[in-house]
This record gives structure tokens, sequence and C-alpha cells, in this order.
């Protein structure tokens, strides 16, 4: 990903849609409002555009294990 444009090719987009979608999913279905969808969307823009996904990718792991 090419982290200082913020410009996203395909399968980045896909990617950061999986890691997004999972993020929600292991939410409580009380807490996916709309609030905490952009917030997550936000988190995950926010590590892409630092090249940190990485890690992001382990805590959603972290997650769905403990899910």
């Amino acid at each position: 990903m090419d982290e200082s444009s913020g410009v996203y090719d395909p399968e980045d987009l896909a990617m950061l849609g999986h890691l997004f979608d999972q993020a929600i999913t292991c939410l409580p279905t009380c807490m996916r409002t709309g609030e905490n969808r952009a917030a997550i969307a936000r988190l995950v823009l926010q590590r892409a555009a630092r090249d940190e996904l990485g890690s992001l990718a382990n805590l959603m792991l972290a997650l769905v294990s403990a899910a």
C-alpha cells in the first residue's frame, strides 16, 4: 500500500474492507451503531495510512478468537 498518497488499489481496499467487517463482527449487536462503525472505519484507515495494518489484523484475530 502507498502510505503517503492515501490511494489504494482494489486488492488493498478489499483487505481494508475485510478488516472492517471482522471488527464489526466482533462487536455485540447492540454496539454495531453507526457511530461505532464510523470510529472503526477511521481506525482502519488511520492504521493503513501509517502502515500499521499488521498490528490491527493481529488485534482483529485475537478478538475473533475470543468471541
